[in-house]
């Protein structure tokens, strides 16, 4: 029961009782239900815009969620470095291993053609990672392609080779000189800086930099059909006859360890490294041709050389340094 409230009224000069006005306890309760409604309407609003306030259960799931898509990413990124380590072996089937055994090349188009017709990450939408989660499964789904292709082609330089052990025994296929007795793969082919000119010229092979007396050695099996200092330029050099359109050349020499008309098989020393000829210190400047054809040396070491030196290797060659010769 309610208490009876009074008044003082100055002209009777007595208490009066506080007449409240019918309705008055019905706005007072609207007014309140209202009031709690804008309240929790404003917590509302201030509870979606916060998105720091989290319950527990969706922070961890934020960890996880952010977790998966770093791993995609990670994913992502290995799958990418397989490519252009499978991209490296493809152009060494391409324009060594094929060519060797005059079979035609892999069109491009046909290794990075892609999947065509349906949909094949229709269930992959709609997510908010969608994007990423496709790239890693179209990444994939091409990588396991061009595995699939280089496998098959692999294959089939197997059987070529099975019936051309000549052949394998003659294309130049290690380095001329060893790793362990040379300073620095010094310069690679195509375009470099003259060390006398400093204008950019075209280097036809590979300089390997290293100590005058330093064993030079044949990359295959053939005949040596020079062995003079009658080229301008390349001092005393070799020129050693490989037989299937292949030829190798070792110039810059300090001497002779063969003779023109001399048989040799890969791994056998035919000279040392000197600076004779145009050259700017000691160092060896070699070459490989096919049918008249100066081709890139880089193609031809697969003999001597682990996938990880390759790797090293391929990226010494490619910088635009000065060459030594």
């Amino acid at each position: 029961m309610s208490k009876v409230k009074y008044y003082y009224d100055s002209e009777t000069l007595s208490y009066r009782k506080i007449e409240r006005k019918k309705g008055h306890r019905t706005r007072i309760v609207v007014f309140s239900i209202l009031g709690m409604f804008l309240s929790g309407f404003l917590h509302l609003i201030i509870y979606l815009n916060l998105p720091m306030v989290r319950t527990p259960k969706e922070l961890a799931l934020q960890r996880e969620l952010d977790n998966m898509q770093l791993q995609f990413e990670l994913l992502n990124k290995k799958i990418k470095q397989a490519q252009t380590v499978l991209s490296e072996i493809e152009e060494r089937d391409n324009t060594l291993y094929r060519t060797y055994f005059e079979t035609n090349p892999i069109p491009a188009e046909q290794r990075r053609a892609g999947f065509g017709g349906v949909n094949r990450y229709k269930d992959l939408e709609g997510f908010d990672n969608s994007k990423l989660i496709t790239n890693v499964a179209k990444n994939m789904d091409i990588l396991t392609k061009q595995l699939v292709i280089q496998s098959k082609s692999l294959d089939e330089i197997t059987h070529l080779a099975s019936n051309k052990e000549e052949l394998l025994l003659s294309i130049p296929a290690i380095q001329p000189i060893r790793n362990e007795d040379m300073n620095r793969m010094a310069s690679g082919y195509g375009y470099r800086a003259d060390p006398f000119t400093k204008a950019k010229k075209f280097h036809h092979g590979m300089d390997f930099s290293a100590p005058r007396g330093t064993p030079i050695y044949a990359t295959g099996k053939g005949k040596v059909v020079r062995a003079d200092n009658r080229v301008s330029g390349y001092g005393n050099h070799i020129v050693i006859d490989h037989g299937y359109g292949y030829k190798s050349l070792y110039a810059h020499l300090y001497k002779y360890n063969v003779r023109v008309g001399q048989q040799v098989n890969r791994g056998d020393i035919i000279g040392f490294v000197g600076s004779t000829g145009r050259s700017s210190g000691p160092h060896l400047h070699y070459e490989v041709h096919k049918d008249n054809q100066r081709l890139n040396p880089i193609n031809f070491y697969y003999g001597s050389l682990s996938a990880d030196e390759y790797e090293a290797m391929l990226r010494q060659s490619q910088q635009e340094n000065q060459s030594m010769d």
